[in-house]
């Protein structure tokens, strides 16, 4: 009876592993087997490449089966749905049961040290190959990383220095002063972590964006991508030094010193600290409180800087490389009727020009370094050096004179000068004043008040001679007469 059952159990036994078997070979029938990615043990990508390759092998695929890269999550797990990574070209047939397929790495990729690679086909009661080995190690696990930012940046707003009190710190942040241009600052990609070094030894546990410092040395911020980081994507180098009250502190000029003071000038920016006072020639400076401040003006700059327990101050002697010019007017000066006064400028600037303004208003023909006066206002002059260091200076000043309008009205419009109206003085330019303007014909062409100086404002018919019209000017201070030539 033992003996009888033992049999029956064997013949079970037997049947069964045919079935087995059966089963086994009819899922063995498609087969797909990778190539070693070729001389490769990490997959570095960016925006500057992103493009790879791998060859596999197939058998008893049905005609029209197609093929993916299939990529695991950054654990390392193959996920369900798959996660493919895009095509970079349509796969290539080399025979009729080998294709190459060229892939790129998700530009989303969190990058990891252990992605793993395989190929999956379109058929789904397939299985799929086994995971891609590297021809270099053989290992199935691969650093795999999608560089956003692939240059170097700054931290510590662009400055090379920062100063800490004994027992204080401070905060070094990576600069991000254009967050709207996202390839300006890695700050603008949140998923990036940072490795950070202080005198070239790497800071244990900081990854983050910033970093607190509480001790002296040499600071400098990494990109961290793992076995594809590079040297080059890394920050400016930070020395940090300890700082007691009384001790120096630093000011950087932007365009150098001297600089060339045109534009909006050059920025001075101070050793970090807590809180700043700046002054000028020993002077404060009303509202310069911040760590930078710009300027166009030579002078000796100094800020005071708050650690937060000490303060520390720094000092530069800001020259600039422009030009000097002076001016021989007084400010205020009181014109007697009848009196002219000549207003000269001194400049050492190279091949200077001049343009002078009355009240805002360019005079036109004027542009020597020297301007007689004839008519109280408001004067300007520009010097403008357009060689070398591109700069430019101005000096305005007052021209008074007695009670009344002691001016002198034009009596020439020159159509093809640089103000081709008729610009009166101030003085007659208020709602209390009446100009009128005759043709010689007798036409009124012109009666308002508050005249503005637009006077002509339409095409004149010149014909064979330049027209002459007359004017009236009517005001508190009685009424002036004359008439008014136009030339082309």
């Amino acid at each position: 009876m033992i003996q009888k059952t033992t049999l029956s159990l064997l013949k079970v036994l037997f049947l069964f592993s045919i079935f087995l078997c059966t089963e086994s070979s009819s899922y063995a029938q498609a087969v797909i087997v990778p190539q070693p990615f070729d001389g490769i043990e990490k997959l570095c990508a960016g925006a500057s490449f992103n493009e790879f390759n791998v060859t596999f092998s197939y058998v008893n695929f049905p005609a029209g089966t197609t093929f993916e890269v299939e990529i695991t999550d950054a654990s390392g797990n193959f996920t369900t749905p798959p996660t493919y990574a895009p095509k970079v070209q349509p796969p290539t047939d080399i025979n009729a049961t080998q294709q190459s397929i060229k892939f790129a790495l998700p530009t989303n990729l969190v990058g990891s040290e252990i992605y793993g690679f395989r190929i999956r086909s379109s058929v789904s009661t397939a299985a799929p190959s086994a995971r891609i080995r590297s021809s270099i190690n053989s290992s199935t696990d691969f650093p795999a990383y999608y560089k956003a930012f692939e240059t170097a940046f700054f931290i510590n707003n662009k400055s090379t220095s920062a100063a800490i009190c004994s027992g204080g710190s401070l905060t070094l942040s990576v600069d991000n002063d254009t967050p709207s241009v996202p390839n300006s600052s890695p700050a603008n990609y949140p998923n990036l972590k940072y490795k950070w070094y202080k005198d070239d030894v790497l800071i244990a546990g900081q990854s983050a964006k910033s970093l607190v410092v509480n001790a002296a040395g040499e600071y400098y911020a990494v990109v961290d991508y793992g076995a594809c980081t590079e040297v080059n994507i890394s920050s400016n180098r930070v020395k940090v030094i300890s700082a007691s009250s009384g001790s120096s502190a630093t000011i950087d000029s932007s365009l150098g010193n001297p600089f060339c003071a045109s534009g909006t000038g050059t920025v001075l920016t101070a050793t970090s600290g807590n809180s700043y006072v700046w002054k000028k020639d020993g002077v404060v400076i009303s509202g310069a409180t911040g760590r930078t401040y710009s300027t166009n003006e030579s002078g000796v700059y100094t800020v005071e800087v708050d650690f937060g327990g000490c303060k520390a101050t720094g000092s530069i002697n800001l020259q600039s490389n422009g030009f000097d010019a002076s001016i021989d007017v007084e400010d205020g000066y009181k014109l007697s009727e009848g009196e002219t006064l000549s207003v000269n400028v001194t400049t050492d600037a190279t091949s200077p020009t001049f343009e002078w303004y009355l009240n805002d208003n360019l005079i036109s023909g004027e542009t020597g370094s020297s301007y007689t006066v004839s008519v109280k206002g408001n004067y300007k002059v520009k010097i403008s050096q357009a060689s070398g260091c591109i700069a430019n200076k101005e000096f305005s000043f007052r021209i008074n004179g007695d009670s009344g309008p002691a001016t002198v009205i034009p009596n020439i419009i020159k159509l093809s000068g640089m103000n081709p109206y008729w610009n009166i003085p101030d003085e007659y330019k208020n709602a209390s004043t009446k100009v009128i303007i005759i043709s010689s014909n007798g036409d009124k062409v012109l009666d308002v008040v508050n005249y503005q100086g637009d006077w002509p404002q339409s095409n004149i018919d010149f014909k064979n001679v330049n027209p002459v019209y007359y004017y009236v000017i009517q005001s508190d201070t009685g009424e002036k007469k004359g008439s008014i030539t136009v030339i082309k």
